[in-house]
């Protein structure tokens, strides 16, 4: 039973220290939408989320009004597109990603997930098609994110996903130019992929999932760094304790809000993601954590360490509050949204190498990070093998969201506005890395894979 007390507290959380629900995400499955004729199959894509959706950003306004819980985000995720899309004649999927954008528009949501595949073992024909229309979609619509999974623990990389995945992500950069290569922030490369991931741009509905399922993000850096500020010059021990019960209230808070979307909405509920995902807004940093941990700026010395402990208590503390905890659940590091690391990397102290290492012991990997925009296709594919190695040797979800920024150098940065902010873009490495990319085939998985 809540008492007077914690009614209090969580109203100060709302109102001064940015804490929200950053989404609640529809899961819908599409599997009874194949059809050989790709048009029949857009036009059965477009009214089964129509139909599914059409109460979902209205139960999400209603639940704000009652509980005077700010819900920033309505979302959809979809069954990965190039499975749905197998049985198609033809290879023009553009038409169903028409189809999501218009669907996503008529319902009212912010983003639409799931114009993905799972390529961490090798292609289908409809694996290669949908990835080969990624540009066009992504720079066609304005709501549709992609995601493409070229890693597990259990079966390797796919190099040459990810020597595509670096021709498709320059492509992506160069037909939406004109926004500074908006498209590549909708465009996700992971390993270790979750099928109940409700942030996106990486959100699909995974094949065990059901019919349609309820997923909720939470957030709260602000409600952290707030907390961590009444303990200051306190020992780590009591750091990680203060980090546990600010996200068992963050957590809760997201369960309620799950509990009661999912009863209005009829649809079962998922899971809590309990990510500490950032925003622009200052105060609202990850980054700022950090450095109220003893940091100078985020990015020197001790930053690795003190996002082991943040991430850790955060899950621990998250774990007590509901029963349903899934997702990435975690701390999340993406450059653009989060003002404290836009500041790290314009002071110098925070490097890409630096993030590499960093997401080691985050929630996901590179996010939101601008490069060069003649940063080469052989560069990137290289920077997204580095971070799948780190995902399937570590058992771990990782992922790379990078922008390379048309006509921008180091130095400059690229605007997208809202709550994906604004990139410093970051030097990269200017020694070759194309003869590696180029091997192709699998790097294996590693022995620990072995557990049956």
């Amino acid at each position: 039973m809540l008492n007077i007390s914690d009614i209090m507290q969580t109203v100060n959380m709302i109102d001064h220290q940015h804490l929200d629900i950053r989404t609640i995400t529809l899961g819908i499955s599409l599997y009874d939408c194949a059809d050989s004729d790709i048009q029949k199959c857009a036009r059965k894509i477009h009214d089964k989320i129509c139909r599914k959706a059409e109460r979902l950003v209205a139960t999400g306004e209603e639940i704000e009004r009652e509980y005077g819980i700010p819900i920033i985000n309505k979302r959809i995720s979809v069954t990965p597109i190039a499975q749905v899309a197998a049985s198609c004649d033809g290879d023009e999927y553009s038409v169903i990603g028409k189809a999501l954008d218009d669907s996503a528009r008529e319902c009212g949501v912010n983003f639409i997930g799931g114009y993905s595949a799972l390529v961490h073992k090798g292609f289908t024909e409809s694996d290669r098609k949908l990835i080969m229309s990624i540009p066009e979609t992504l720079a066609n619509t304005g709501l549709v994110c992609s995601s493409v999974n070229v890693a597990t623990t259990k079966a390797g990389i796919n190099m040459d996903a990810v020597a595509l995945m670096g021709r498709i992500i320059k492509s992506t950069a160069e037909m939406t130019a004109e926004n500074d290569g908006l498209g590549c922030a909708k465009l996700v490369v992971f390993a270790n992929a979750v099928e109940d991931n409700p942030f996106m741009a990486g959100a699909f509905h995974g094949a065990g999932e059901p019919e349609c399922v309820i997923n909720v993000g939470v957030s709260g850096p602000g409600v952290v760094l707030r907390a961590l500020q009444d303990v200051k010059g306190a020992s780590f021990d009591v750091v990680a304790e203060t980090v546990k019960r600010t996200a068992f209230r963050i957590t809760r808070m997201g369960q309620v809000v799950a509990n009661a979307a999912s009863e209005r909405l009829g649809v079962p509920f998922g899971i809590v993601d309990l990510s500490l995902a950032p925003t622009p807004a200052k105060g609202d940093s990850v980054a700022r954590i950090l450095e109220e941990m003893g940091l100078e700026v985020c990015g020197t010395h001790g930053t690795t360490a003190a996002l082991a402990l943040l991430n850790d208590a955060v899950k621990k503390g998250g774990v007590m509050a509901s029963g349903h905890v899934g997702g990435l659940s975690g701390a999340f590091i993406p450059v653009s949204e989060d003002e404290g690391m836009i500041e790290a990397v314009k002071s110098g102290s925070l490097s890409i190498e630096k993030l590499e290492a960093m997401t080691c012991v985050c929630s996901v990997g590179l996010d939101m990070i601008a490069v060069p925009g003649d940063t080469s296709a052989e560069t990137i594919s290289a920077i997204i093998a580095d971070e799948a190695a780190i995902g399937v040797i570590n058992n771990k979800t990782t992922a790379v969201r990078i922008i390379p920024a048309p006509g921008k150098s180091v130095g400059d940065s690229v605007e997208f506005g809202g709550l994906l902010g604004n990139a410093p873009v970051m030097s990269v490495n200017s020694a070759g890395s194309s003869e590696f990319i180029a091997r192709g085939g699998r790097i294996p998985a590693p022995i620990h894979s072995l557990r049956n």
